[in-house]
């Protein structure tokens, strides 16, 4: 147990790294008076059963877990509008302070299974006091219906481990193109939603 505290510390450290600087990313926005495309962000470190299953799965041998599985760590920011994505894609990819080592859009190209989201795989650096450690770490950029999606289609995945009955695969695909079709409804009235979040939010400082 011990030798796993030792190698996912400085995953941890990453996470919570990089939810203050998103979650500073967020205030500047709203100091600023203008819209955010992050509404929230979390974060967590997968569990150890989870890592060896996932290891053992796609082969890959726990001396080359740092190199080879990229979701060790991982980020995720939701945004209000499906426009938001490609917005905090874009100030991801101006910032100096990571490397961006692959983009996988699931917006565009959405999965088989109806899931959409938008991923960054990053290369990390911690300060640790053996020195400088680069970490990969997935950040997942959605919408709030696709994560609702996301999150109810893990939770069935688990128990049917990965193997849907027809009629439940269905259902989800139906699901996940309901949830595509809320993100464009609110896309088409962005405008007011905004102007209305603007007013909500100048009364409460009132």
């Amino acid at each position: 147990m011990k030798v796993w505290e030792l190698f996912l510390a400085p995953y941890k450290q990453a996470v919570d790294e990089l939810k203050v600087k998103f979650k500073g990313m967020r205030a500047q926005f709203e100091l600023d008076g203008g819209h955010s495309p992050i509404e929230f962000v979390t974060g967590r470190v997968k569990p150890t059963a989870s890592i060896i299953d996932k290891a053992q799965r796609k082969a890959i041998p726990l001396d080359k877990l740092e190199a080879e599985m990229q979701d060790i760590a991982g980020v995720r920011i939701m945004c209000q509008f499906v426009e938001d994505i490609m917005s905090m894609v874009d100030l991801i990819r101006a910032r100096k302070d990571f490397t961006i080592i692959e983009e996988r859009d699931y917006i565009s190209s959405k999965k088989e299974s109806g899931y959409r989201s938008y991923h960054m795989v990053i290369d990390y650096p911690v300060q640790t006091i053996n020195g400088e450690k680069h970490i990969l770490v997935e950040i997942q950029i959605r919408t709030l219906a696709m994560n609702f999606w996301a999150t109810i289609e893990h939770s069935l995945n688990y128990k049917y481990k990965g193997q849907f009955p027809e009629d439940m695969r269905k259902r989800l695909e139906r699901a996940a193109e309901a949830a595509f079709q809320l993100d464009e409804e609110m896309s088409e009235i962005r405008e007011e939603i905004q102007e209305a979040q603007a007013i909500f939010t100048k009364k409460k400082e009132e």
